[in-house]
């Protein structure tokens, strides 16, 4: 992917099964889809929702990168910043800013390679797309909390991660981590550090301004 905030919004397109051997959606684990629908019945309750998260990114002998960032979410419209590069949608068109590079590419939203997959309501939909095979692997404690952790695995053979990880608070029914394996052995762990439901939404706030870098050069792709 060409930067980090592709790794944040494509980071659960492509998932894994662990020690399964799933061909068809059928297969899925029908406990894992019970949870899963308690969690997409709860984040679909939100008219919007602000993430705060860090993105742990793991490469083969090198050290842990981590990036801080945020999301502002309010149905298919979304503002994803991180500290070198924002993201923003109105549903319509993608603005990709560049900060060090100055430079904002737009795009049609349908042609945008985010994949429009950006927050945990987001990743809750993929399991009844018929794409996808997934399961209740571990369950344990952690600081107090019940954890249980579901991994899925796309029918997809040209995938580009191997696995991906869902880590829930069962209890608050919150999803806590989303970690993906990739096939050339890099790791992205997507930690959720705070959710804030139903935060008020300031307007413009899913379009571009051209007042965020008056002297950014603009490449304006979208077909229409």
């Amino acid at each position: 992917m060409k930067n980090l905030l592709m790794i944040c919004a494509g980071l659960i397109l492509s998932v894994a099964l662990q020690a399964q051997d799933y061909t068809k959606a059928v297969d899925a684990d029908p406990a894992a889809k019970a949870l899963l629908e308690k969690l997409k019945a709860k984040y679909e309750g939100y008219n919007s929702m602000a993430i705060n998260f860090s993105l742990l990114i793991e490469f083969p002998e090198e050290p842990q990168e981590t990036q801080k960032g945020t999301l502002l979410q309010q149905g298919n419209k979304f503002r994803l910043d991180m500290e070198a590069q924002r993201l923003i949608s109105d549903g319509k068109s993608v603005w990709l800013y560049l900060k060090n590079n100055k430079e904002v590419q737009i795009n049609d939203a349908e042609q945008d390679d985010s994949g429009g997959i950006l927050s945990p309501n987001d990743l809750l939909k993929v399991y009844n797309s018929g794409e996808y095979v997934y399961a209740l692997i571990n369950a344990y404690e952690e600081n107090g909390r019940l954890i249980q952790q579901i991994e899925f695995k796309p029918l997809d053979s040209y995938s580009e991660y191997s696995k991906i990880r869902l880590t829930i608070d069962k209890n608050k029914q919150e999803v806590i981590r989303i970690k993906a394996f990739s096939k050339d052995g890099s790791r992205y762990t997507l930690l959720i550090d705070s959710l804030t439901p139903n935060p008020s939404v300031p307007a413009g706030s899913f379009v571009w301004n051209k007042s965020e870098c008056p002297d950014c050069y603009v490449e304006d792709l979208r077909i229409d």
